[in-house]
Order: C-alpha cells, then structure tokens, then sequence
C-alpha cells in the first residue's frame, strides 16, 4: 500500500478530513516537488503490471455484462518509419506493405469474432493510433473504417473519430480518405521544429516537410488539429523550446499536447545520456503554460491545452472512460472491462515486438484474453480517482460515494496531503457560484464552472497513451473475484477504513464538521498541483501494483 508516514495511521470517520500537522504536509511536498518526472502513468494499472491469465478468459464472459452505456473502439497500427530515441511503446519500424496488408488481415479477423460479444452497446468513440497508422498504404487505411462501420458497428455520425499521423506520412489521398469517413481529430507529432533536437531523438525530420504538412492539414479543416511537442529534448533550451511552441501556435490548432521527455533503459536515448545536461524540463513547462494561457487556450490536464471551442457538430454519445468499457482490436493494443484490463504480450525490442506481432498475424483465434489483470475493489477505486484527479474536472466526491458506496476520505485519507500541501483544493458549487477551498479552509467565489470543460475528451488522454507469474482466476466469478480481493486489501492494508455510513458532512478550517458540503465537493489539483501530475500519479500507485511492476521482466 501507499506509505505517507504516520498520517495513514489517523482513523477517519463520518466522510470528514482527517487533519496532520503542516510539517507532513511540507515533507511530503517536498518529496512531491523534488522529482517531477518520477514516472508517466498515462494508464492505471501500467501494462507491465500484466501477467499471463492461466486459464485464458473467455471475452465473451467478460463482456457480456460490462456496465458501461457506451463503447470506445480503438485499432492500434504498431509500425512507424523509425523508432525514436524516446519511445517505449508497442512499435515496430517496418515500412512493408505486404507486412501491413497481412497485419490489416488479422485485425479484421479479430474484429469478426469480437462484434459477436460487443456489438450489443453502441461506440461513442473511435480511434487509431499507434506506431503512425497513417504508414498505411491508402487501400489498408481505408479498410481500416470499412471494418469499424460494416464489421464492429461503427455509428460514424455518433461517434468522435480520432486519428494520429506524422508529417512524412500524409498525402492528399489518405487526409481525404480521413475526410470521407468523418474523422473529427488528426492528431500529428511534431515533438520539435528544431532539426538538430529531432536529430537528438534519432527522429530524422525536416523542418521543411512538417510545415508542408501543416498546410495541407490545413486546407482539410478538420474539427481539431492536434499538435504534440516535447520539451527536455537533448541541446534544448527554454528559448528553442518557446520557438517550438511559438512556430505550432502560428497554424492554429484547436489542440495541443505538450509532453516532458522520459528515457528508459531500453529506449535507444538512456537516462545516462541525459545527465550532462540541465534539466529544464519543469522550467519549460511552466513557460508553456503561460504562453498557452496567454494565446487562449484551456489547461485540462498536465498535457492537454485547449480551446474551449474545439469540438465537433456531430450528435456525439456520451462516453465515461472512468465507467471502462474500450474496446482495443490489433496488436498491442489494450481492452479495459470495469474489473479486467488485457492486452498482447508488451515487448519494446524489435526482437520482442517483431515477435509479438507475428504470434498474432498467425493466430486464428482470437476470443480469450491471455494476458492481463484482474482488478481488486481497491484497485479500481484507485484507477477511478486518477482518472479524475489527474484532469483539471477534478473529482466529484458523490460519484465515487455513488460508485463504491463509501467515502473517498474514509477509503483513502492520504488524499487530504493535496489539501493540506496546497497541491489540491475542494471546490463546491451552489446557486451558479463555484466556491474554493485552500489549505486552511477558506473559501473563495469564482463563476460556476470556470474550469469544467469537456471532461469525456479530458479524459480522453490515456486512451491515447495507453495503446500504445499468472494470475489463476474463475471466468465465472469475475465480479465476486473482484469484490472480494477489494474486501480482503480493505481489511487487511496499510489503510485504516472506517465501518460506518459515509455521510454527507464537511471539515471547516477549525476541523468541524458541518452537514451536506463534502459530498456534494470536487477535489481537485490546483494549477501548481497540475504541474506534478506525474509524481502525485507516481505516489497514488499501491503497494500490490508497484509490486508487480518492479517485478516485470521486459522480453
């Protein structure tokens, strides 16, 4: 379980905060502060904490009463022109087009046999992603949507569609293609204008051929332009990361996605070739948010800028990824049921990838899960609050109360260190008035929902992010499973839970509970909290998870 010191050892009753004293909330700030960059989780739990299901699940049990009211498809396209200095994701450099035909071949088998058990419930969202979908020859690109409307159901005019490319990769006729099929989002990586921080990366790019690129991304109006960059690149400074950022605002996109850079010891760029330089990263962050602020664009998350016009014309169903239920066809790509996560095997060498995806080219079957986890009760409260905290829409606390039918502050009383730090805030609102609550329990007014946003596509982040020893478990008992490991951490953790009915009362600044405030609260990060996103992510990671993360062995 998550250690915070001696303040998991305060028992909290009757839905109110438990107090600590200044000082842990300062230490553990501090601890928060010092490393920023500790660790992405773009998705709770991470894939390497997956393990092999022995027996495999049956999909058709496992989808068959997902609760969720709508669906999000996704195809992951794992192959790109070149691997970057940077990428651990589930990619193959491999520009073939037999390769690729073969690769289409099988995902359209999968979706065959998958429609049989998730074609009850209607998709709200479509995406492809990879690896650079757009490598695809035009006829592979086009079946792609083909499968998705006459095989999987796809609703285009119900649906927010999603695509990602890259500048080398677009032409005339796959953006048409794009425009045919109602694609509301392109999303392009650009990651830099600068060729010799591209070169950096081993990410051959010429500048020249971004901006043509642009400008014919341009000439589609597309609903949403995305762009991505990163900042913390080898050689960059805060004033070439301003340049990036300077030359992407000039096109005009409705989106932007900026991204700290993270080297591993099995990317091709290491942690060790970074340790001469500054790390400016924080600094650069910060940079950013401000120029974005000042050029009209929304912060929904430590990544996500946006304008609050982008958006779409269509009729769009509603879709809660905190509720689960995508749906991830191709290699790589992961499936989320509220209890169970599975994906293929995770390999980020060409050895282990190449591997992979030949396993799953050959494959004639394709209706078990074989690889994945079995989520505990607590552990899907945990995913359920990162999914929320992480995003500036914050945490309503009557939706996890509704949800699990207990209290936030009683299941997880380490959260009050948000408060208490300043990294956090409860919000509240009444008769059209948002109120804000610092550290010391005064409140302030601000309009009502002035940082609300669109919180489905707020959220929408870790499905970008995502895709890219066994557990022995009962395909009849998925539910009580479940419950019952979330039953036996409650009991048996670090975490001292209260058995009493959650009600509805409120800490003021004098530590008293006062009625019918804090359930009907939002907690939230804080605009500083937002910038530490990934070490409070880091923090919030159980015990159990780290575990098994720590325990992962990368083929």
């Amino acid at each position: 379980m998550t250690s915070t010191g001696n303040f998991l050892q305060q028992p909290c009753t009757n839905d109110v905060r438990p107090s600590l004293s200044s000082g842990e909330a300062e230490q553990w700030k501090k601890q928060i502060t010092s490393n920023p960059y500790r660790n992405y989780l773009y998705s709770y739990p991470h894939k390497t904490a997956y393990r092999e299901f022995q027996p495999p699940l049956s999909l058709d049990q496992l989808w068959r009463n997902e609760p969720a009211e709508t669906f999000f498809l996704y195809m992951h396209i794992p192959f790109c022109g070149a691997r970057c200095g940077f990428c651990n994701l589930f990619t193959l450099p491999d520009k073939r087009a037999d390769v690729h035909a073969r690769y289409v071949d099988a995902l359209e088998r999968q979706a065959r046999q998958w429609s049989a058990f998730t074609g009850h419930k209607p998709y709200a969202r479509f995406a492809i992603g990879g690896g650079t979908p757009t490598l695809l020859a035009a006829p592979q690109l086009s079946r792609l949507f083909l499968i998705a409307r006459e095989i999987m159901g796809l609703d285009t005019a119900r649906a927010s569609i999603s695509v990602e490319t890259s500048p080398e990769t677009i032409t005339e006729e796959k953006l048409s293609i794009l425009k045919d099929n109602t694609v509301d989002r392109v999303s392009m990586g650009i990651q830099s204008f600068v060729a010799a921080e591209s070169a950096a990366i081993y990410r051959p790019q010429n500048p020249e051929v971004v901006y043509q690129a642009l400008e014919l991304l341009g000439k589609y109006q597309f609903p949403i332009l995305n762009l991505d960059l990163i900042y913390g690149l080898p050689g960059q400074t805060v004033d070439s990361w301003l340049y990036s950022l300077g030359q992407a605002l000039l096109h005009e996109p409705q989106e932007i996605f900026i991204y700290p850079l993270y080297t591993r010891e099995h990317t091709i760029v290491k942690p060790g070739d970074l340790l001469h330089h500054e790390d400016l990263r924080h600094e650069c962050y910060t940079a950013a948010c401000r120029v974005l602020a000042e050029h009209g664009y929304r912060q929904y998350s430590m990544r996500r800028f946006a304008k609050e016009e982008a958006g779409t014309d269509k009729a769009i169903l509603d879709y809660s990824c905190q509720e689960e239920g995508m749906i991830g066809l191709g290699c790589g790509a992961r499936s989320y049921t509220r209890e169970v996560h599975y994906a293929s095997r995770y390999g980020v060498s060409r050895k282990a990838t190449e591997s992979i995806i030949a396993d799953y080219v050959s494959a004639e079957r394709y209706d078990t899960a074989d690889y994945g986890i079995v989520l505990s009760l607590a552990e899907q409260k945990r995913r359920f609050i990162l999914k929320a905290i992480l995003h500036s829409e914050g945490l309503r606390l009557a939706d996890y109360s509704d949800r699990f039918s207990t209290s936030l502050w009683d299941d997880f009383p380490e959260l009050g260190l948000l408060l208490e730090s300043g990294l956090g805030e409860m919000q509240y609102e009444a008769e059209g008035v948002e109120q804000r609550e610092d550290r010391g329990g005064n409140r302030a007014e601000a309009p009502s929902g002035s940082r609300n946003g669109d919180q489905s596509d707020a959220r929408d982040e870790e499905h970008r992010e995502a895709q890219s020893s066994g557990l022995h478990f009962d395909q009849e008992n998925i539910r009580d499973t479940a419950q019952d490991e979330g039953r036996r951490e409650d009991k048996d953790g670090d975490q001292p839970v209260s058995q009493s009915d959650a009600r509805d009362v409120v800490q003021d600044g004098n530590n008293r509970a006062a009625p019918g405030r804090d359930r009907d609260g939002i907690l939230r990060l804080t605009s500083e909290g937002l910038g530490y996103s990934d070490s409070i992510g880091d923090w919030f990671i159980s015990g159990d998870i780290r575990e098994r993360m720590e325990g992962f062995i990368l083929p």
